[in-house]
């Protein structure tokens, strides 16, 4: 018999509801996976108690007949989403202690459709960061090990570290995560899973811990494109508290599900192919093409002139978005509070947020503060603004020739953790085919594809319309199964 922790979020929901196994089988399985795997370091706060409350509640639900849609599913919560009653620190320490008196609106929406809670995941601090290094408790381990017989850490990515490495070690089915220059797609990448970014606004941000209000987009993380569907339907939905939400139905994405692709046009932008890219990566890519033309698809080749604009311009939008939404910590409401023997107002916000803050998150807001100061903000913020519009008309543009767009998710497989630490330029590159489609607001995906020759996942990554998810899953439905992805990390934990 299939472990139960080997089941995805379909699966697990229908056993459940066919008698197969109980709910609280379910939990009692990834609890004890959970406790067993605490050298990834994914989890920040165990919740079993939340499990197990919710696998009893399905159990009733299956003997009353009114199973919900996620009952007897256990899911991974990131630590960017405020659950009542539960610690949630963003991965910060000015954050530490904060309990929440309020729940988000995804994690109520997720709650409300059965699933229960296996803990809160850990991330780069504030989801600032592409390799899951800057939380301030401790890095997050990929489960995955190059097979060059060396034994180097991998980086998870991030800043969704946490829910990619839980999701490919089997110690959730599914998870939460947040994308604001790629956070959900380039971890899925580097750890062999799907996630999908959904349209901006397709999720409520209430409740949601900011760090670029006019970026930030939650979606799932999850073993493949199904069960992303499915956790996507659960998720999503308009809420009046959060004046960024789209006021539309929410889509059967997962009814909806085809991988033909008969009579969809793919574009393929030039401006993607970067100098020094892998010979994997772009032998990759090629793969992905024909995998989408033997779906039925059409292959175009589409330009996004503005693409090499697209890092400096998020580079300075995000940093300045972010040293806005932190101002809010400064030791007065909530969290750290560093107040040295005889300090004064000014003092003690200065010495809370030094304390509080981590490197890269002061980096950010040292960047940002700098490009909205008066002497600065025509020349850098309202410039990086304009550079935006452009980008987003860009796919405007292509969406005339095409309906999709094929690219890769990350420009490398994982590297080691430390490797890139040192050079914050390094760093953010890892965005490059991600941070686009962020600019635009578009629906975008990853799905793995294959290994790398050291045996580490790779992800192709598909983009859509504004509010087409369905074409954007068919499409990574197609990829999935013509790629035949089943490789796993050996476990070493």
């Amino acid at each position: 018999m299939t472990a139960l922790t080997d089941l995805g979020v379909a699966a697990l929901r229908d056993g459940v509801r066919d008698g197969d196994f109980t709910a609280r089988e379910v939990a009692t399985a990834f609890i004890d996976a959970v406790a067993r795997a605490k050298a990834l370091n994914a989890f920040l706060v165990e919740t079993p108690d939340h499990a197990l409350a919710a696998a009893d509640a399905a159990d009733k639900a299956r003997a009353d007949k009114a199973l919900k849609p996620l009952s007897g599913v256990p899911i991974g919560m990131k630590d960017l989403f405020c659950t009542k009653g539960v610690e949630t620190t963003a991965a910060s320490a000015i954050l530490g202690g904060f309990t929440p008196t309020y729940e988000s609106a995804v994690s109520a929406n997720l709650f409300a459709a059965g699933a229960g809670m296996l803990g809160k995941l850990n991330m780069d601090q504030f989801a600032m960061g592409s390799s899951n290094e800057t939380s301030a408790f401790g890095n997050v381990i990929s489960p995955w090990r190059r097979n060059d017989g060396g034994n180097a850490p991998l980086a998870p990515g991030g800043s969704s570290g946490g829910s990619s490495s839980a999701v490919s070690a089997r110690l959730c089915p599914a998870a939460t995560g947040t994308d604001t220059g790629g956070s959900i797609r380039q971890p899925a990448a580097f750890t062999g899973i799907s996630g999908i970014k959904p349209t901006y606004g397709r999720c409520s941000r209430w409740g949601t811990i900011a760090f670029a209000s006019s970026l930030d987009q939650a979606g799932p993380m999850a073993r493949d494109v199904r069960d992303c569907a499915i956790m996507l339907e659960a998720m999503a939905g308009f809420d009046a508290r959060d004046a960024t939400s789209l006021d539309l139905p929410v889509p059967a994405w997962e009814a909806g599900l085809s991988a033909d692709l008969r009579g969809k046009r793919v574009g393929i932008p030039r401006e993607y192919r970067v100098d020094n890219m892998p010979a994997e990566i772009d032998a990759l890519w090629k793969q992905g093409v024909e995998w989408l033309r033997d779906a039925g698809a059409e292959i175009v080749d589409v330009s996004l002139p503005h693409t090499r604009y697209a890092l400096p311009a998020y580079y300075i939008i995000a940093p300045a978005e972010a040293s806005s939404n932190l101002a809010r910590y400064d030791g007065v409401r909530f969290g750290l509070r560093d107040l040295p023997d005889g300090a004064g107002l000014q003092d003690m916000y200065a010495a809370t947020r030094a304390a509080g803050f981590g490197p890269e998150v002061k980096r950010r807001i040292m960047i940002g503060t700098y490009v909205l100061s008066a002497g600065f903000y025509d020349a850098y913020y309202t410039q990086a603004q304009k550079v935006r519009a452009l980008i987003a008309r860009d796919f405007d543009r292509a969406w005339e020739q095409c309906d999709l767009l094929l690219a890769p998710t990350a420009p490398s497989a994982a590297f080691a953790l430390g490797e890139k630490s040192a050079d914050p330029i390094a760093m953010y590159l890892n965005d490059v085919f991600t941070v686009p489609s962020s600019l635009a607001g578009l629906p975008a995906m990853s799905v793995p594809g294959g290994l790398d020759g050291q045996g580490l996942p790779l992800g192709l990554q598909v983009i859509g319309r504004a509010l087409d998810e369905q074409s954007v899953l068919n499409a990574g439905l197609a990829i999935e199964q013509r790629a035949g992805f089943s490789a796993r990390p050996a476990v070493w934990w």
